[in-house]
């Protein structure tokens, strides 16, 4: 018996949610009584499992075929490891790679999975807990099963840091020459090669902006910091940044040391995806914006007197706008 969790790279690296994804499974195979078991398809994955060998591994199974996603090497390695370990768990991180394979390989296995859990209490069966209507609301559901899935949503647990001494094993899976898919390369949605999934530090920006004009502003901060800029909804759907910039909901979950919101008020649906930064600031008018319930530090101010000022301390020019 183990929890089995499945590790995710992207580019050459092992993306944060994997040491999360550590955190989470160790604490799941406590509350089983059990070992925790890592599965790593592709890329360098000798390289990648000395990256995942973390404290509270137990063993890291390594299957060396082909270099980036693809559904069918994932369906086929983690389906036939699963028959080799017999999990209670099955554990993924609820990424759009995930979300691709765990339905298919759960559908296969004949378990039930659960999608997008923030968090869990095991004992014997499973207790998972998941948000409604755009996190007003948390639900939560017994799996009745022996077997299960889960995909945890990233920046709900922290990342695993302390070097491990798991054992790392080479898993001879057989996989199918005849795929059906075939993987041409990587593709980043919306252009630019710019991850906000991995930024240290994000200037992020919402309506309070008013103008596209204006961004000039903001850009000149995030250089004078040294951030990467990001934004809520609004500004992507205007088209005044690319779609690979948006947090949130329907954008991406990022987890910098630093996240920084101007003009931002902080709708569920944006607070869910930036809630796991570690040091939240924010800029705006209105002292009752739902940003400041979960901002370490506020400034009631107009952004537009604030941030020129921020760029002068941190040694820019705020720009003529």
């Amino acid at each position: 018996m183990t929890v089995l969790a499945v590790a995710e790279h992207r580019r050459g690296e092992v993306r944060d949610v994997s040491f999360e994804l550590v955190t989470a499974g160790r604490r799941l195979a406590d509350d089983l009584g059990t070992d925790l078991s890592l599965l790593v398809v592709g890329g360098d994955v000798d390289g990648f499992a000395e990256d995942l060998n973390r404290d509270g591994v137990d063993t890291i199974y390594t299957v060396d075929e082909g270099e980036e996603f693809n559904h069918g090497v994932y369906t086929q390695a983690i389906e036939q490891l699963h028959a080799e370990l017999d999990p209670t768990a099955l554990v993924t991180p609820n990424s759009v790679n995930a979300l691709d394979y765990a339905p298919a390989v759960a559908e296969s296995l004949d378990i039930p999975l659960v999608t997008d859990v923030i968090d869990f209490e095991a004992d014997g069966t499973v207790e998972v807990t998941r948000e409604q209507y755009g996190g007003k609301v948390e639900t939560t559901y017994d799996v009745d099963a022996d077997q299960y899935a889960i995909t945890i949503r990233p920046a709900e647990w922290p990342k695993a840091e302390e070097t491990g001494d798991a054992a790392i094993e080479a898993f001879d899976a057989d996989i199918d020459a005849d795929l059906g898919t075939t993987v041409n390369g990587f593709e980043e949605v919306g252009g630019g090669d710019v991850d906000i999934t991995e930024a240290d530090v994000l200037v992020s920006i919402g309506r309070g902006i008013e103008e596209e004009e204006n961004l000039p502003l903001v850009e000149e901060l995030a250089d004078a910091l040294g951030a990467t800029l990001s934004s809520s909804r609004p500004i992507v759907d205007n088209g005044w940044l690319p779609k690979n910039r948006q947090v949130g909901q329907s954008g991406k979950v990022v987890t910098p040391d630093i996240y920084i919101a101007i003009g931002i008020s902080g709708a569920v649906q944006h607070v869910a995806g930036m809630k796991g930064a570690d040091t939240i600031v924010a800029i705006n008018t209105d002292p009752n914006a739902p940003i400041y319930d979960i901002a370490d530090y506020g400034i009631v101010d107009d952004l537009f007197e604030v941030v020129p000022e921020l760029i002068e301390e941190f040694g820019g020019e705020a720009p003529d706008i």
